[in-house]
């Protein structure tokens, strides 16, 4: 059996298949089965979204997935790509693609383990190919992407590096500015799992979020809001006393914890940086 990176190079003696693009640019589904008498098909698939989603039925050959993000800002080159399998996924392998060397991400045995995996855009294209089996029926490839800032700032984003390392007052400030929530409360609850901490938080001011990570208390505390959010185990978060000034990015559905100082600290911070004209915007702190 050819191996992944020897197939590559022989590329030039497979048909390469037309592109195709899904149908909203955003996601892409297609079928092995269309690969019939050519299994070593490999298909040009395009996504220029900055987010969605994968699904590939009886993998046969391989598919290079280019992720081209509609932009043509200089950021844009800075972009990371998260990618998060589904638990049911099997069948291939995925290598990032760069002018033609391939570099593994990940094999077949991971994908089952639905784990987010996030790589710079300029990394490469993703080269996904199937793995032989007698029988590809039970064979399926899928996956969730999403484009994120390459290092959020103040975001303790749990695929990046040093995730539970404290903010700069930049950074602090910056965060209350472009982070997908801004809240003020505090922990109720920590709830330790597998390779995260699921921290629980009672909300007492909302300024701000993107998904609904926070959800009313009901009728009879229309102030008052409740959410969890998750944390890199090794942060060793505790849950206690104290008022904080929650920040934080949503991926996959799920809200993770970025810049969360106390908010006696926070006000200090913010108060200061308003006084010297340096906010890079209004917070209302009433």
């Amino acid at each position: 059996m050819l191996t992944p990176i020897l197939a590559y190079v022989l590329s030039h003696l497979l048909r390469i298949v037309s592109c195709q693009y899904s149908s909203d640019e955003c996601s892409w589904k297609g079928s092995g089965l269309t690969h019939e008498g050519h299994a070593r098909d490999v298909e040009q698939v395009y996504l220029r979204c900055s987010q969605g989603s994968l699904e590939w039925l009886y993998p046969t050959g391989a598919i290079i997935v280019n992720l081209r993000p509609n932009t043509a800002s200089p950021a844009a080159a800075l972009l990371s790509v998260c990618i998060k399998p589904s638990a049911e996924s099997n069948g291939t392998n995925i290598y990032l693609d760069r002018v033609g060397k391939l570099r593994l991400l990940l094999r077949e045995q991971d994908l089952a383990h639905g784990k987010v995996h996030c790589f710079g855009i300029q990394e490469g294209a993703l080269f996904i190919e199937a793995i032989p089996h007698m029988d590809i029926s039970r064979r399926i490839t899928a996956f969730q992407y999403e484009l994120v800032s390459s290092r959020p700032a103040g975001a303790s984003v749990h695929s990046f590096s040093a995730p539970c390392q404290p903010c700069t007052d930049a950074e602090t400030l910056l965060a209350v500015c472009t982070s997908d929530f801004v809240a003020r409360g505090s922990i109720k609850k920590v709830q330790r799992e597998e390779e995260q901490s699921s921290v629980t938080v009672d909300i007492s001011r909302l300024y701000r979020q993107k998904t609904r990570v926070f959800v009313s208390g009901g009728v009879r505390a229309r102030r008052s809001w409740t959410g969890q959010v998750k944390m890199p185990l090794q942060c060793g978060v505790k849950s206690g006393e104290g008022d904080f000034l929650f920040t934080g990015t949503v991926r996959f559905g799920e809200a993770w914890m970025g810049c969360a100082p106390r908010y006696k600290d926070f006000l200090r911070l913010y108060l200061e940086a308003q006084r010297q004209g340096t906010n890079p915007c209004h917070v209302d702190t009433d």
